[in-house]
């Protein structure tokens, strides 16, 4: 009789044990499903023009600073440090509270920051093979005695520094719809997603980091505008399903960080593509030299921008930041040295090559890739 009931003891141990091992295998099961996600084909626009509202005095102040800045364009025309900075500052909602503090330092510094050395040069003449010694206009732009445009350091670097840092910064908080507004207004489309800057066809086209992305989309349909279109149309689908699309909701959050990054890398090879194509060329006039040294300041600003960014929301590092920053003659600790390039053309040239390489490294791009990147695919396709 005691045996008996050990041998059903024993029957009941078993049994209990392999329910509870597929009970656990059940859990186990469910917790791995991934609820399918049904993704429009648009995205919704019923919200964004006033969850975007907010921001849009940011943008025109954005803008006030830097018309403010291209002032300096004009010979004979002073700009002063205090304008650039009331731009800047303005507002209890001011482009000064969404800027990295880095660059902040960058902009403001007393006597070498980036206001001060525009107002500096603002309203002289600049020769790059006998430098004046604050810099002034050369050809069409304004330039410090370095050959560096103050110009591009301030606006393309806020693309970065500003722009994008604070559309990341909305993602620390409640996530929702609106949030995945606003950070498209930040990216500078619309809920059409035009894929053009062109205004000629359309009264809202791609602003900011994203006319820079439709420039280099060959609108194929996998180009980094398309598919940061995807991304943004995934994320409100998600957003809109709310908590079991939370995977669908982060990885279309880094589909839209990688991208907005890569459009701006492919920009700065694009402007080093032209600057070499400029230095090779046979016939060179100051013109020519205006536009190589000017390219090379608009590279280093949208590189610029993106040092000391959270590193979770960026890919490079900022050892590569200062990397591609010194092979351009614009050393982040140092001064710049732009004008080398096309007063000593044969010993530079090739630092812009090498710059175009390690950057085609750290994002992964294809050969075909990089050389797509020479165009600018809005006006080449007539879009």
């Amino acid at each position: 009789m005691r045996k008996m009931y050990q041998i059903r003891r024993l029957a009941l141990v078993i049994v209990t044990g392999f329910t509870v091992i597929l009970a656990s295998c059940k859990e186990e099961s469910d917790a791995d499903l991934k609820p399918s996600l049904s993704i429009p084909r648009v995205y919704d626009s019923l919200g964004y023009r006033f969850n975007s509202e907010p921001l849009q005095p940011l943008v025109q102040q954005f803008t006030t600073l830097v018309d403010e800045a291209k002032k300096g364009r004009q010979r004979g025309v002073y700009v002063s440090e205090e304008s650039l900075n009331s731009a800047f500052t303005q507002g209890s909602f001011s482009l000064l509270s969404i800027t990295t503090p880095y660059y902040i330092s960058r902009l403001q510094a007393q006597n070498n920051g980036y206001f001060a050395e525009l107002s500096k040069a603002s309203g002289g003449s600049f020769y790059p093979f006998d430098r004046s010694w604050e810099g002034g206009v050369f050809g069409s732009y304004l330039f410090d005695e370095y050959g560096l445009e103050m110009e591009q350091m301030i606006e393309k670097g806020l693309y970065g520094a500003a722009l994008y840092n604070y559309a990341m910064s909305l993602t620390n908080g409640t996530f929702t719809e609106a949030t995945a507004d606003q950070i498209l207004f930040l990216y500078g489309a619309s809920p059409m997603f035009y894929n053009s800057d062109n205004r000629t066809f359309y009264q809202n086209p791609d602003r900011l980091m994203a006319a820079y992305a439709a420039r280099r989309d060959d609108a194929s349909g996998t180009g980094l505008y398309s598919q940061t279109r995807l991304a943004f149309i995934t994320l409100q689908a998600a957003l809109k399903g709310g908590e079991d699309y939370v995977t669908y909701r982060d990885d279309a959050l880094a589909a839209i960080k990688l991208n907005w990054e890569k459009a701006n890398a492919a920009t700065v090879i694009n402007s080093l593509h032209m600057s070499i194509s400029t230095l090779n060329s046979t016939s060179q006039g100051d013109q020519e030299r205006s536009e190589v040294m000017h390219l090379i300041s608009e590279a280093a600003g949208f590189l610029h921008g993106w040092r000391t960014i959270d590193a979770k929301n960026k890919k490079i590092t900022d050892a590569q930041i200062d990397e591609i920053l010194a092979l351009l003659n614009v050393p982040y600790d140092r001064s710049a040295a732009v004008y080398r390039f096309v007063t000593n053309t044969q010993t530079e040239l090739p630092k812009l090559m090498e710059a175009v390489g390690k950057i085609q490294g750290i994002y992964g791009f294809t050969n075909e890739e990089v050389e797509n990147f020479r165009r600018n695919y809005v006006a080449d396709q007539g879009r």
